[in-house]
C-alpha cells in the first residue's frame, strides 16, 4: 500500500505520526541497530551453498572427498549462515498503557519500539508478526517479510482502539502456542500489571527465544510532593486518596514499586526469559536495547 493511500485513509495527525515513526525508526535500525540485532539473535544453523577449489588455508575437515576424487584435485563445501528467523511482537494494549509523566504515554513507547525491532528485523530478512492482546486477543497478523508489512504492523498498533480494560498475559502465552508451534524470536511488550502467568511464561521460554520488555514511568515508582492526591487504577478503575507530603506515605511508595520491579526480574530469571526495562519518560529506550544486545552476545 503506497503512502498516498495511506494519507488518504487515516486521519492527517496519525498519518503523519506513523511517518514519523518510520523514518525514525529506519535511521536508527541503519546506524546503529541491525549489526547488534543479528549479532545478538544468531540464524538457525549452517546451510550448503556451493563446492569450490581447495585454497590455501582452508579447513581441511571442509573438503568434499567425492568431488575430490572425481575431479582428481581438492575441492571443499562452502556453507553460510542460514539467517532467517520468525520474529513475533506481542504488544499489550491494555488500559494501564495510557498513562505518562512525561511527552509519552507507555503504549507509545511500546509501539514505538514494536516499529524499531520490526524494521530491524525485516532488514535483516527475517519474517515479522504481530499479536495484540488485552484481556483477550485483540489483533493478530501472521509472520511475513516485507517493508509494506513493517508499514501494516506500525499502523495497526498506532490505530487499534481497545474497549477491554484489564491485561492477560497468560491467554496471550497461550495464544501465541497455538499459532507458533515452531521456535521463533519473540519480544512480549507489556507493563506486566498481571498475577497468574507465570508458568505459561516459562513454557513459552522453553519453546521460544523469548524477550520481556517492561514499559513503565517514574511516576509509577515514585509520587511528587503536591499534597492531596487522587491515584486511579486504570484497568479497575478504584482510586486512592494519598497525602504527597507524608514522608511514610512516599518513601513506602517508593519502596513498594522497587519491590515489584526486583520481584519481576526474578520471575523473568526463574523462566529463562530475556528483560529490558524501558521507561516512557526516558526517551533514549535505543541504547537499553543496544546494550542489551551487547549482554546477550557475550552470553551466547
Amino acid at each position: 500500500m503506497t503512502d498516498a493511500h495511506e494519507a488518504e485513509i487515516l486521519p492527517p495527525e496519525l498519518f503523519q505520526k506513523i511517518k514519523s515513526i518510520q523514518i525514525r525508526t529506519q535511521r536508527t535500525v541503519n546506524d546503529v541497530f541491525a549489526g547488534e540485532y543479528e549479532s545478538a539473535f544468531k540464524g538457525r544453523g549452517m546451510e550448503f551453498e556451493e563446492v569450490r577449489d581447495y585454497q590455501p588455508g582452508d579447513d581441511i575437515r571442509h573438503i568434499d572427498w567425492n568431488v575430490t576424487a572425481r575431479m582428481g584435485s581438492p575441492f571443499v563445501k562452502v556453507h553460510r549462515e542460514e539467517r532467517q528467523l520468525t520474529v513475533m511482537l506481542l504488544v499489550d494494549v491494555s488500559s494501564s498503557g495510557a498513562f505518562g509523566s512525561g511527552l509519552k504515554q507507555k503504549n507509545e513507547v511500546a509501539a514505538e519500539v514494536a516499529a524499531l525491532l520490526a524494521y530491524t528485523a525485516i532488514k535483516s530478512n527475517d519474517r515479522v508478526g504481530l499479536i495484540i492482546f488485552s484481556d483477550r486477543i485483540e489483533h493478530y497478523i501472521p509472520a511475513k517479510k516485507g517493508r509494506a508489512h513493517v508499514w501494516r504492523v506500525i499502523r495497526d498498533i498506532l490505530t487499534f482502539r481497545v474497549p477491554h480494560r484489564r491485561t492477560d498475559l497468560g491467554n496471550a502465552l497461550d495464544y501465541l502456542s497455538k499459532v507458533l508451534p515452531r521456535r521463533a524470536v519473540v519480544f512480549l511488550i507489556s507493563d506486566f500489571l498481571d498475577e497468574g502467568f507465570h508458568e505459561r511464561l516459562r513454557i513459552a521460554a522453553r519453546r521460544h527465544d523469548l524477550t520481556a520488555i517492561s514499559v513503565s514511568d517514574r511516576r509509577e515508582m515514585e509520587l511528587p510532593s503536591i499534597g492531596l492526591l487522587e491515584l486511579e487504577d486504570a484497568e479497575t478503575g478504584r482510586t486512592l486518596l494519598v497525602d504527597t507530603y507524608d514522608r511514610n506515605v512516599t518513601e513506602g511508595f517508593r519502596l513498594l514499586g522497587g519491590e515489584e520491579t526486583q520481584r519481576r526480574s526474578d520471575l523473568f530469571r526463574a523462566a529463562g526469559t530475556g528483560e529490558v526495562r524501558l521507561r516512557a519518560d526516558d526517551e533514549d529506550y535505543v541504547d537499553a536495547l543496544v546494550r542489551y544486545f551487547h549482554a546477550r552476545e557475550r552470553r551466547h
